[in-house]
C-alpha cells in the first residue's frame, strides 16, 4: 500500500505544477489585481474630488451672480448709486491691481542676490 501511494505523489508532481508553483503564481496575480485595483480607486478618488470642487465652486458662483446681476438689471442707470458703485469698484480694481503689483515687486527683489 505504501508503494502504491508513493507512486501516486511522483505521478501527481509529473502530472502537473506543485502546491508551492500554484500558490506562488496565486500570490503574484492577487498583487497584480491589488496594484491595479488601488490604482483604479485612486483615479476614481481624484475624479471625484475635481467634479465635487468644480460642482461646489460653480453653484457658488451662479448662486452669488445670478441674484446681483438681477437686482443690477432693476436699478435704473442714470442716479447717484449706480456712479458710485461704478466709481467704488473702479477705484478697487485700480487699488488691487496696485497691491499685488508691488507683491509681485517685493517678491522679485527679496530673490535677488545681496
Amino acid at each position: 500500500m505504501s508503494e502504491h501511494h508513493e507512486t501516486e505523489q511522483a505521478e501527481s508532481h509529473e502530472e502537473g505544477p506543485t502546491v508551492l508553483a500554484v500558490a506562488s503564481d496565486g500570490i503574484r496575480r492577487g498583487s497584480a489585481d491589488a496594484v491595479e485595483a488601488a490604482s483604479k480607486a485612486w483615479e476614481s478618488a481624484g475624479r471625484f474630488a475635481s467634479r465635487f470642487v468644480y460642482t461646489t465652486c460653480y453653484t457658488i458662483s451662479y448662486g452669488v451672480v445670478f441674484p446681483v446681476m438681477l437686482a443690477a438689471g432693476a436699478v435704473p442707470r442714470e442716479n447717484a448709486a449706480v456712479r458710485g458703485l461704478i466709481d467704488g469698484a473702479n477705484d478697487a480694481r485700480t487699488a488691487a491691481e496696485e497691491a499685488v503689483g508691488s507683491m509681485g515687486k517685493s517678491q522679485d527683489v527679496a530673490a535677488l542676490p545681496a
